[in-house]
């Protein structure tokens, strides 16, 4: 029998379309709309492949299973995943149904004989069929009507990610398969076993992720001209963190401790902590740039990583001011203590008379005004209101300047050494707590 079904197999190869075989004979077409499958005419006979299933009654249910042949990149620029995919679908064709309990498998240039579903994946960028040697695909006919269409498919598919917490991010991504023409009226998606379904996934092994587990979900898609059935494979993908720990985390951090190698060097070595203070914001300068050059048009997004970055560039940079800092009151203190001879002596004592003179003087001018205002209020007779008004501001702006003298005199510095020895304990601490709050946020929040 078997060796019936090849010989007319070839037999109808070289016979025009116009005419179909039979297991015994070769007759003429009555339908120019029905064409036969080689080899099966008595089973395809009034076949239409353009007709599906079913036609006019209930809709055919296609089951379906994935095998993951690898996902060879994942582009956080591009904001997708390029995978490849083996497809299997699996629907019963009652007009197909022959004898026995024996399945063939056929050519899959017969494909185009038969009805098949217009399955496709949904936010597909880049597909294509593998055809080398031959076109991956497979066609195995059942005797019960059963039909396995298996396809070998790579595909480019978009997966909108979330960066804000890069590189300690969990991406979500979908692989969707919907019917294109046909809504849930006329085919029914489902997975053949569930999660089972899907295999090779939990075997990959990837450059950056890991996936952390993944499950099948059955929906709908609505649309303008219908409801249309979709199968929905997602999984979790987890970025490794240690490369990034190696190539950004840990030389940031050396660096920012780096900085604070000149709370220990005199304030008098200028040339030295100067050095040290601008290597370092150098360095983590160019830091900043690499961890971005691999993300350049991802720069919309806050990161993680760069939230990170700049916590160490605004340390290194602090501690490059604090030393400007320490060394200037350094200066404007050594300054004034400085032994004045000569003429600048005279002058410093000439000004200090006119000074003891001004303050004299004012100490008068004040206690007279004092009596005027006093027999002012004894006697109500003659009152300027004017003079009141002037005596009142000038209490004001005596109280404020009094007031101004004494917050500046809070933030002078007394004795600069002390600058280093606070620092010294401040960078650290706070540096810590920083990292504390950084790193809880980031992984448990």
């Amino acid at each position: 029998m078997f060796c019936r079904y090849f010989c007319f197999f070839s037999l109808c190869l070289f016979l025009p379309t116009q005419r179909r075989c039979s297991l015994g004979h070769v007759s003429n077409l009555h339908g120019s709309d029905t064409t036969s499958l080689p080899g099966f005419e008595n089973l395809t006979m009034g076949y239409n492949k353009y007709l599906r299933p079913y036609f006019g009654g209930e809709p055919v249910q296609i089951a379906m299973s994935l095998d993951i042949a690898s996902i060879s990149s994942i582009s956080e620029s591009d904001m997708d995943y390029t995978a490849t995919i083996y497809l299997r679908q699996r629907w019963t064709d009652p007009r197909l149904v022959f004898h026995g309990n024996k399945s063939f498998t056929l050519d899959a240039r017969l494909v185009e004989l038969l009805w098949v579903p217009d399955t496709y994946i949904v936010e597909s960028k880049r597909s294509f069929l593998h055809d080398v040697t031959v076109g991956n695909r497979l066609i195995r006919l059942f005797s019960n009507g059963t039909i396995l269409y298996a396809l070998r498919i790579t595909t480019t598919v978009a997966c909108n990610m979330d960066l804000s917490k890069y590189p300690m991010d969990t991406q979500t991504c979908r692989l969707q398969l919907e019917s294109w023409g046909y809504d849930e009226n006329d085919v029914i998606f489902t997975w053949l076993r569930g999660n089972d379904s899907v295999h090779g996934i939990e075997k990959l092994r990837l450059s950056q992720y890991t996936v952390e587990r993944y499950y099948t979900l059955v929906s709908k898609s609505q649309q303008e001209t219908g409801s249309y059935p979709r199968l929905i494979l997602q999984f979790e993908l987890r970025r490794n963190i240690l490369y990034f720990i190696l190539e950004t985390y840990v030389p940031s951090t050396l660096l920012v401790m780096l900085s604070w190698v000149s709370f220990w060097i005199t304030l008098d070595s200028v040339p030295a902590r100067t050095c040290i203070g601008v290597t370092t914001v150098l360095s983590m300068t160019t830091l900043m740039i690499g961890s971005r050059s691999s993300l350049s048009k991802t720069n919309c997004f806050i990161k993680a990583i760069d939230v990170y970055l700049g916590i160490c560039f605004s340390f290194i940079f602090g501690a490059l001011v604090e030393y400007a800092v320490a060394h200037y009151s350094s200066s404007q203190k050594c300054a004034a203590k400085a032994p004045q001879e000569g003429p600048a002596n005279e002058l410093t004592k000439e000004m200090e008379e006119v000074n003891i003179t001004n303050i004299l003087n004012s100490s008068i001018t004040s206690y007279k005004r004092k009596i005027s205002f006093t027999s002012i209020e004894i006697s109500s007779n003659n009152v300027n209101c004017s003079d009141l008004t002037m005596k009142t501001h000038e209490k004001i702006k005596y109280v404020l300047r009094n007031k101004m003298h004494r917050i500046i005199g809070y933030f002078t510095i007394q004795n600069p050494s002390n600058v280093d020895h606070y620092s010294k304990l401040l960078f650290p601490l706070f540096f810590m707590l920083v990292n504390v709050f950084y790193w809880a946020y980031y992984l448990y929040f």
